[in-house]
């Protein structure tokens, strides 16, 4: 089996089972799950998963973070355990209901112009490089100056760099017509209306080149190339209008009827009302963002360096979107790009200090990656992953933001397009600008790492969500794995423990061979590690072993131990010691964790010490079968655990608790003085 196969299974475990999964798709970064009971989610499990860098939920959607390409490969291998995916749009519909009412209008309007944004981004880029090749100082090298350039190819770079914002309508539309419902084809037809070349262009009307059309002698008509409000809304009740026409005219008639009425309905409503309001409202709205844009002493940066990505936590930072497109179609640049790259380079300089300060292995796996992800422009794994979960670096990096946001705002900086950000957004500097840009972000990832290193993050902070019990000695060998077999959250595996090591002890068994039998904690039919319905277990990714078909209820011990740990709140699953060392996890039932300890006693704590055959825990068997779940328990040496030579396994029969011997483990306790 493949890490992404493990991967995945985990996965739907951690999410409450298959069972509990309505319906699943990815996007660039996120697998996104929609789950029947958001209360089955096993928070820490999933965040202990290898290659996930954050969970949460999010637009009715539990949302876990792996980062591009892997998300892809993960998303497959769930899909080859059988459960039926689901589109990313069919997936909103579903969840279209969750968060309050501007988040929902929000989250709408980001899924209209999130689809368009790779054409913006393409245009910015060719603004860019026509900055860049028509610079005097690039020019030079070749011995041209900028009278040189050809006017044919000037007319070619302005096909590049205004087509896309020229036909917006026609894009905001078409994306309009396919979120609600409707035909796209007409939504494009419809915006195209709206640029006509017979209506006086809008750039012409605002230069004072042309003048608009007056109907019915006071309402005046004009082209919309680069507006966006005014195609947003004919494309919400265009679709809504068309699918109203669908279900009224009958079915002969509606090919001819429905396009017909639609296209009708709806530019005379654009051209006469939606188009004159909307347009003023676009207007009110960029003059806003423009007077915020321009405060002085650089207090716009420093307020959207600082919250920018406290709104990208909420899930509505699409709503930016359309500002950035409004800056560009009427001022042909955008100071809010380099602001918010400020922000998230920042965020991903505060979640590097924790790596590189960081001795946990899997948070420093977690948080390098992250980083450089952030530093590609996608700051969710570094955010959800590391920053947000020790809180501290999250606002050290908000701290850094501002710095950098207020920076780029005195020096003026502007980006030629959007959607791109920190290394990838260079390509939006290359008129001149790259140093300050380069200056700005800089600054803001010096704060921000500096900041944490210093007074954001300490790495005793990491022991509690990623340890478990860690005994006198260290960190108990093995313990790791029997945990996240058993299913227990990362939570109760950092409670404190004192569990003994049995220091002296141990040192007189150094460098000599011993054995271990275990008893039966168990009276029932021995079973085949790989007939259990689980492969975590079958396939032996936490250990090797047996298990058992319960008979009774009870859970004794089978030598004498040391309670190294115990799920106290599920009850459902026991990791013993022996004074050797050796470990063994009893697990009792499968995905008995869901049941959160009804049908469970426990007898024992962590730390506990028990001599063999004293009872551990108790169950009733038929509320795990009421639940639907699988009484049969494994008990397993798990993987990873120091001095184990050698074990034997019982094939078959019925054995009795605490008489009949099930396994016998081979060991040698190596010397460490």
């Amino acid at each position: 089996m493949s890490e992404n196969q493990k991967i995945a299974e985990q996965v739907v475990e951690a999410v409450g089972g298959r069972e509990n999964i309505v319906s699943f798709a990815h996007c660039a970064t996120r697998l996104r799950i929609m789950v029947r009971d958001k209360e089955l989610i096993d928070q820490k499990r999933t965040e202990s998963i290898d290659k996930v860098k954050g969970a949460f939920f999010n637009s009715g959607q539990y949302q876990i973070i792996f980062g591009t390409g892997t998300v892809n490969r993960i998303f497959e291998e769930v899909e080859r355990l059988g459960i039926e995916s689901t589109s990313k749009e069919n997936l909103k519909q579903e969840g279209k209901k969750a968060g309050n009412s501007l988040q929902r209008a929000i989250r709408t309007f980001g899924d209209v112009f999130v689809p368009i944004i790779p054409v913006l981004v393409a245009t910015g880029l060719f603004m860019g490089l026509r900055g860049l090749l028509t610079q005097p100082q690039i020019l030079s090298l070749f011995g041209a100056v900028p009278e040189d350039i050809s006017p044919n190819f000037l007319l070619f770079t302005q096909i590049l760099t205004d087509t896309a914002f020229a036909f917006l309508p026609a894009l905001v539309a078409w994306s309009a017509f396919r979120v609600f419902g409707g035909s796209p084809v007409l939504g494009i037809v419809l915006g195209l209306m709206l640029v006509n070349p017979a209506l006086p262009n809008a750039y012409a009307v605002a230069g004072g080149t042309a003048e608009p059309l007056t109907f019915l002698g006071f309402i005046p008509v004009v082209g919309y190339q680069g507006s966006v409000l005014p195609a947003f809304f004919i494309g919400l009740l265009g679709a809504k209008l068309e699918k109203l026409l669908r279900k009224r005219i009958p079915e002969a008639l509606d090919l001819i009827l429905t396009p017909f009425l639609t296209l009708l309905i709806m530019i005379t409503l654009g051209l006469f009302a939606i188009g004159p309001v909307f347009h003023s409202l676009e207007t009110v709205v960029l003059n806003g963002t423009t007077y915020l844009l321009g405060l002085p002493f650089g207090i716009a940066g420093l307020l959207i360096g600082f919250f920018q990505q406290i709104v990208v936590v909420t899930g509505v930072h699409h709503i930016f979107n359309f500002l950035e497109i409004q800056l560009l179609e009427k001022t042909g640049s955008n100071p809010f790009n380099a602001i918010i790259t400020c922000a998230m380079a920042a965020q991903g300089a505060a979640c590097l200090a924790v790596g590189l300060k960081t001795k946990n292995l899997k948070l420093k796996a977690l948080a390098l990656p992250s980083s450089l992800s952030a530093f590609l422009g996608i700051t969710e794994p570094a955010i959800f992953g590391v920053n947000l979960r020790y809180m501290k670096p999250f606002i050290m990096g908000l701290v850094g933001g501002a710095v950098g946001g207020f920076l780029a705002s005195l020096v003026q900086l502007s980006a030629t397009g959007m959607a791109i950000t920190v290394i990838p957004g260079t390509l939006l500097y290359m008129n001149g600008q790259l140093p300050l840009y380069i200056l700005c972000n800089l600054t803001a990832m010096a704060v921000s790492f500096v900041l944490t290193w210093m007074f954001g993050y300490r790495d005793a902070v990491s022991e509690g969500p990623e340890e478990l019990p860690v005994a006198e000695t260290g960190r108990a060998p093995g313990a790791g794995a029997a945990a996240q077999a058993s299913g227990d959250t990362a939570g109760q595996a950092a409670e404190p423990t004192k569990v003994p090591i049995f220091a002296k002890d141990r040192a007189a068994l150094a460098d000599a061979p011993g054995t271990l039998s275990l008893l039966s904690p168990i009276s029932g039919t021995l079973v085949d590690l790989g007939q259990v319905p689980d492969p975590a277990f079958a396939e032996k990714q936490m250990g090797d072993g047996i298990a058992i078909q319960p008979d009774e209820g009870k859970v004794y011990a089978p030598f004498d131990a040391v309670v190294a740990h115990v799920m106290e709140k599920s009850k459902h699953a026991v990791i013993l010691e022996h004074v050797s060392g050796v470990q063994v996890l009893i697990h009792v039932g499968i995905d008995t964790v869901a049941l959160k300890g009804e049908g469970f006693t426990l007898n024992v704590h962590t730390g506990d010490q028990v001599k063999a055959g004293q009872l551990l825990i108790e169950f009733d068997p038929e509320t795990i079968r009421r639940a639907g779940l699988s009484t049969v328990t494994p008990v397993i040496i798990p993987n990873g655990i120091e001095g184990v030579l050698d074990f034997s396994i019982a094939s078959s029969g019925n054995v009795t608790a605490a008489a009949d011997r099930i396994m016998k483990v081979n060991y040698a306790v190596a010397n460490h003085a």
